[in-house]
């Protein structure tokens, strides 16, 4: 798939981009040589390819899910300015 100048003025004009015609011809360019890439990707037979989420094999050193800090909810509320059942207040921005 390839894009002709046209294409590519009426994809400014929809998004709104006022492009000179050196401009139009780079982006052409540009988004032709995108669409080549894609084809090149397209075109491998992946079938038997396993997806893989990462491109070494790797893990995740698990630990324990252990509370290491104590609740200090108390002491930071109430240093806050305004609390109210446990929330702090803040001052109204949206009118």
């Amino acid at each position: 798939m390839s894009l002709t100048l046209d294409q590519v003025h009426r994809i400014a004009h929809l998004a709104r981009l006022d492009i000179s015609a050196a401009e139009a011809e780079k982006t052409r360019n540009e988004l032709n040589d995108i669409f080549d890439l894609i084809e090149q990707m397209q075109a491998v037979d992946t079938r038997g390819v396993e997806p893989m989420a990462h491109a070494q094999d790797v893990a995740q050193r698990l630990r324990q899910d252990v509370v290491t800090e104590s609740d200090q909810r108390d002491a930071f509320q109430k240093v806050a300015p305004e609390v109210e059942a446990g929330l702090y207040l803040v001052p109204k921005v949206i009118e």
